[in-house]
């Protein structure tokens, strides 16, 4: 919904448009990565860059940052529940040291990728519900 050299009635059907849509809500936006606003655009571009506008809704992401806040979470959270997995594993099944390497390796890294993106994408969408960025749209 690009709004750049459109007349003002154009302008004001699509904000009508948008102002029908009914906001995501905060779980929705942080397990799917979409807009905050729309729902329906894809909030990263890779696995953890935010995009710098919604290609749907034309939301300027830029100001939009989760800063250290998922990084935190993730590393006290996953920590706390890896070491207690690991420990029960390593005290209930005896394994060889290999297999502690091949069981938590990839889980660590796609735990905390996923809950690194969906954390980020929760903390977005709070600042963008609370109104806490400075840039205007």
């Amino acid at each position: 919904m690009k709004t750049a050299g459109q007349p003002p009635a154009v302008r004001l059907l699509e904000d009508i448009a948008l102002a029908s849509w009914q906001a995501p809500s905060p779980i929705d936006v942080a397990l799917r990565g979409v807009c905050p606003r729309c729902g329906r655009g894809k909030l990263f571009r890779g696995l953890l860059t935010v995009v710098d506008r919604c290609p749907v809704c034309d939301l300027d992401l830029r100001a939009h940052d989760a800063g250290d806040g998922p990084a935190v979470f993730v590393i006290l959270g996953l920590g706390a529940i890896m070491m207690m997995l690991v420990f029960w594993v390593e005290f209930r099944f005896e394994p060889p040291w290999w297999v502690h390497v091949l069981l938590w390796v990839p889980f660590s890294v796609a735990a905390a990728v996923w809950l690194l993106r969906s954390l980020k994408a929760l903390l977005i969408n709070q600042q963008y519900v609370h109104r806490s960025t400075s840039l205007e749209e």
